[in-house]
């Protein structure tokens, strides 16, 4: 676990790779709990058995699950201290350029690429890379921008 204490810290790892998540199994349970939260009941993640038939041979991770394992893995990566509290900003670019399908291991590459100034605190960008194990494509790519304030 990486600790950036202060403005200091945090300016000077700009550029800065900030560690790799932990391999986390990608389940069809996971999944399907994800399609009842969001509603988000598209056969070729949730229909095993049409899924073997698609363009995929099985059936497939959300974009935006993936998407969601972002604070799980950054958490177990990297924390700000020094402030009196952060908040998710949102997010810049999001792609994905590549499947995850159920089964597979996913992990998480993070690098802080940008700090600016803001009133009263900071801004942080960190460009998160999700890798499928054995796979030669990211599965997703996001800026994620995070607020820090006080001191």
């Amino acid at each position: 676990m990486l600790t950036l204490n202060g403005l200091d810290e945090v300016k000077a790892r700009v550029g800065e790779e900030l560690g790799v998540s932990d391999w986390h199994e990608v389940t069809q349970k996971d999944i399907d709990r994800f399609a009842q939260v969001t509603g988000d009941d598209y056969w070729i993640h949730l229909d095993t058995e049409r899924a073997k038939d698609g363009p995929f041979g099985g059936t497939i991770a959300h974009g935006y699950y993936t998407l969601s394992l972002l604070p799980q893995f950054s958490y177990g990566l990297f924390n700000f201290e020094g402030f009196a509290f952060g908040l998710n900003y949102g997010l810049n670019r999001v792609r994905f350029p590549a499947p995850l399908p159920v089964g597979s291991k996913v992990r998480m590459r993070a690098e802080l690429s940008n700090v600016e100034d803001i009133p009263g605190g900071i801004q942080i960008t960190t460009k998160a890379t999700f890798e499928r194990e054995g796979g030669d494509k990211p599965v997703c790519v996001a800026e994620s921008l995070a607020r820090v304030y006080g001191g």
